[in-house]
């Protein structure tokens, strides 16, 4: 069953879905900044466009079209994106 997430004012929309190794949502961000937790794993890819990624003050990152990176659980973080970026997100 596919499930629609919606957040920060419509600006950032996601379908979760169940597959075969567990849940993932499929989503697409507006330029904004959001920040976000987690309560597992989360391994996210960026499909089209860029993120800017800060997990703490001194750790910054921008992941691009084709690049991964690992949220960790029970972490906060905060995306910044400068164009519609799109993006899947699995959960363990």
């Amino acid at each position: 069953m596919v499930k629609v997430n919606e957040y920060f004012d419509g600006k950032v929309k996601s379908l979760a879905m169940v597959c075969e190794n567990g849940l993932a949502t499929v989503g697409v961000m507006e330029p904004g900044i959001y920040e976000f937790g987690t309560s597992s794993e989360e391994m996210m890819h960026i499909i089209e466009g860029e993120m800017k990624v800060t997990f703490n003050e001194h750790n910054k990152q921008v992941y691009y079209k084709g690049q991964s990176f690992k949220v960790p659980a029970n972490t906060r973080f905060q995306v910044e994106v400068s164009k519609d970026t799109a993006y899947i997100c699995y959960y363990k």
